[in-house]
């Protein structure tokens, strides 16, 4: 097999203030065609710096040195910025993690992969490579913007782009992140039809189940540091190095059961529906969460999950039912008398880097929901961060960084509910263990109930008292979780559960 990246003594630093920060210290390897090589590591390990930096997206103000970096058989450390732009696209296709920022918010998804076409001088058509990646009504996706598909959409558009000159080698960064779990294995199933094919793939990801189903070989990365690597099973089975052992112990979770639900109702929803035209998104969804309670809600994208999360919170007017808060009415209620009991309801986001003010440092974007004066560095400290991000803009944070500050900023004015949309889906295996039994922890402390919105039902099962299963707007399933789990009733819940990827070693 031909050698299509080879990396010796890889080093990248950025200046920081008067600082200066090696995020990549003599990292080496190689990626061959037809192999998938996977880098694994907590947030701000460098796995995104490494996979950025092969297709000069280190970022600006970023010194890059190797003793070799070769791509495609070309010295690529005398690269300039045109050298770079042909080979984007042509000889590697990047899909990133956040696909809405990824994607021209003022551009239709047709477009934006119409012109990656375009520029390859491709003969194909966006609505083909969008039904490729498994996007149902490709013709009327491809005449949508962004903002108008779900998170899981979003994810298959972007990786519709990317794919789309047919490059040889594919860098994917949490390319799965966003895609419920069987829209997932499709998408993994495609991965792995282009390597068999002869393509190569660089998969950056913190589900080492998905990394254990794809991979050939794994990098660990731990402080810029590559710390053990080898062959994807068999490291993972007999782990070394204890920073591996600790992220393989973090990705088996097994079933929390928390403490006792109290009878008290903090919310109820009757009967909700929405309609957007005539496509209903929620028809006749009805249920109660009660204090110190979990309720997971799953299903895949498009089946309404983050619909009833807008209708719940009041962003949404539904077109029939009703939301009780804590007793007294909170859909079709006035927002001037709604205002004052909106710290009683918070949100953890699927996107956190749109849901910050990017003018703001963390400090301001946590202490707005606090008493003045108090500091935001406890709660920082309560989610695994500290001191040093006070001071940053969100944009200088990992994705795993910027979702723990949202999780702090919900917390920050002791809401009786919070609606948690997918709030661990950007997290690395150790801080989303972490983040679990935080929420955890506090639902039994401060009484605090969740509504807890996943694709991953490996986490939702970890973690949920109850569970609603969707479909199509509708709840096809609803029961106590562990009985839902053992003994699915529906159809589609058992299609679910068949399709949780699970952590494949060898013997």
């Amino acid at each position: 097999m031909s050698t299509l990246i080879r990396v010796e003594d890889l080093h990248v630093a950025f200046a920081a203030g008067r600082d200066r920060v090696e995020a990549v210290r003599g990292v080496g390897f190689t990626v061959a065609a037809g192999e998938c090589v996977a880098i694994v590591g907590e947030s701000g390990s460098g796995k995104s710096v490494t996979a950025r930096t092969l297709v000069g997206l280190a970022g600006p103000g970023a010194e890059v040195r190797a003793a070799t970096f070769e791509v495609n058989g070309r010295d690529a450390r005398r690269y300039a910025d045109r050298d770079w732009r042909r080979l984007r696209g042509g000889f590697a296709g990047l899909v990133l993690q956040d696909a809405l920022v990824s994607l021209d918010p003022l551009r239709t998804v047709g477009a934006e992969i119409g012109e990656a076409l375009l520029a390859h001088r491709r003969a194909d058509t966006p609505e083909r490579l969008l039904a490729e990646v498994h996007v149902p009504e490709p013709g009327r996706r491809a005449r949508q913007y962004p903002h108008q598909l779900s998170g899981g959409l979003r994810q298959r558009a972007l990786i519709a782009s990317a794919i789309a000159a047919r490059p040889p080698l594919l860098i994917a960064d949490e390319p799965t992140t966003a895609l419920d779990v069987t829209v997932q294995a499709q998408i993994l199933a495609l991965l792995a039809e282009r390597r068999a094919a002869g393509e190569a793939l660089l998969l950056i990801s913190h589900d080492l189940a998905v990394v254990s189903r794809l991979a050939d070989r794994v990098l660990v990365m731990k402080d810029g540091v590559i710390v053990e690597s080898g062959p994807a099973r068999e490291l993972l089975a007999a782990a070394r190095h204890p920073y591996t052992r600790k992220l393989v112990a973090a990705a088996s979770l097994d079933r929390r059961a928390g403490p006792p639900v109290r009878d008290e109702v903090v919310l109820s929803a009757a009967g909700l529906r929405k309609d957007y035209g005539r496509h209903t998104a929620v028809g006749d969804v009805s249920f109660d969460v009660r204090r110190g309670e979990v309720l997971g809600v799953v299903g895949e994208s498009g089946s309404g999950k983050s619909t009833v999360a807008h209708l719940i919170l009041g962003l949404t007017t539904p077109t029939a039912g009703r939301v009780t808060l804590e007793g007294e009415p909170w859909s079709g209620v006035p927002e001037r008398r709604r205002r004052p009991r909106r710290r009683r309801l918070q949100l953890i986001s699927q996107d956190p880097l749109s849901s910050f003010d990017p003018r703001w440092t963390v400090r301001r974007i946590v202490g707005e929901a606090l008493p003045r004066g108090d500091s935001p560095l406890p709660l920082l400290e309560r989610v695994g961060l500290g001191a040093a991000v006070l001071d940053r803009y969100p944009r200088q944070l990992s994705g795993g960084q910027r979702q723990r500050v949202a999780i702090a900023r919900a917390l920050a004015p002791r809401p009786a509910l919070i609606v948690c949309d997918e709030p661990v889906s950007a997290l690395d295996v150790s801080v989303q263990a972490q983040i679990l039994d935080l929420l955890a922890d506090i639902r039994t402390t401060d009484g605090t109930a969740l509504l807890f919105i996943s694709h991953d039902l490996g986490v939702v099962h970890h973690l949920a008292d109850r569970l609603l299963v969707m479909r199509d707007g509708r709840v096809v399933e609803q029961g106590p979780v562990d009985e839902v789990y053992a003994r699915p009733r529906h159809e589609y819940t058992r299609e679910l559960l068949a399709a949780v990827p699970t952590l494949e070693v060898s013997p």
